[in-house]
């Protein structure tokens, strides 16, 4: 490129739209270290005591929980922040999307909640993703679901993740549409929802000459789920579900995906549908690849 075009070679790559780079000889580390470190003096936590987790495990929000109403302004300002944080940290996500949910007409305790997620990132201020070179190229994929979560509307929390080699690129923690009569109903939904990104990858990757020949994996730790799924008939107990989500039969039929058993206690995407203990919480942190740069091979510096 410097041949043809006039330009100079600054070397290795270190910002990048906000987000840090740190390469290694085995692998690539991405942050936001810096975007962190102004959300804590923009909202005035620079010098807070940190937290473990980013929810209490036992908290509920709800929309009217009588704390009187909180700046409307600020509260979003914090939470849309959040949001452009959830790049590099998907630890975060969850947590992000549940404030989202009252934007309109925050509550004092919706604010304390969301100054306690700032609290959490002071603790953890230069963590990020790692990907490490080597892995195969395989799409994989896990989904799961709460039920009826949602304090006030009853509705269940759908969350996905993708791994590609061998750190996870894509997320998302999102509520459902309609309300689950079962945990089974909730975890098919979820998978449906999953699927939907499953195949909007593999058209991305095919693109980037990394076609997926195979069926992708995507993980659900809901046997029932997955024998609904698997039975091409529409029987009672799913005749009342909105017939586009029916469409992930069609996916498993044609090779598209391959819906697969994986036991609750292995489901990364269980950190993506509700607040976990501090145990729970790090073991999948450390499984999605969040981590400090102090963890990497070599002598790294921020």
């Amino acid at each position: 490129m410097m041949a043809k075009y006039e330009m100079t070679d600054l070397g290795l790559l270190h910002h990048f739209l906000g987000m840090g780079v740190i390469q290694t000889e085995s692998s690539i580390f991405l942050h936001q270290k810096k975007y962190a470190s102004t959300l804590l003096n923009k909202f005035g936590l620079t010098e807070c005591k940190s937290v473990t987790t980013p929810l209490v495990a036992t908290e509920k929000l709800a929309k009217d929980d009588g704390s009187g109403a909180a700046n409307e302004e600020q509260y979003r300002s914090i939470v849309g922040s959040l949001l452009y944080l959830t790049a590099t940290r998907p630890d975060i996500m969850y947590a992000s999307s549940l404030l989202a949910r009252f934007m309109h007409c925050p509550t004092n305790r919706h604010y304390g909640t969301a100054k306690r997620v700032l609290r959490y990132i002071k603790g953890t201020l230069d963590y990020g993703l790692e990907y490490v070179k080597g892995k195969r190229s395989i799409l994989i994929g896990y989904c799961d679901s709460d039920w009826g979560g949602s304090v006030g509307d009853c509705k269940s929390t759908s969350g996905y993740v993708f791994s590609f080699g061998s750190g996870v690129f894509s997320w998302a923690s999102v509520k459902q549409n309609c309300v689950a009569l079962s945990t089974a109903e909730a975890e098919y939904i979820s998978a449906a929802e999953a699927t939907t990104q499953a195949i909007w990858l593999r058209f991305v990757l095919e693109d980037f000459g990394e076609l997926q020949t195979e069926a992708t994996p995507l993980h659900c730790d809901n046997i029932s789920a997955i024998a609904i799924t698997k039975n091409p008939v529409f029987h009672q107990k799913t005749k009342h579900i909105d017939r586009r989500y029916h469409f992930i039969k069609d996916a498993l039929q044609e090779g598209v995906i391959n819906l697969e058993y994986c036991p609750t206690n292995e489901q990364l995407a269980d950190i993506f549908t509700k607040p976990l203990a501090k145990d729970r919480f790090n073991y999948l942190r450390g499984m999605l690849g969040v981590k400090s740069p102090q963890d990497l091979k070599g002598s790294v510096e921020l």
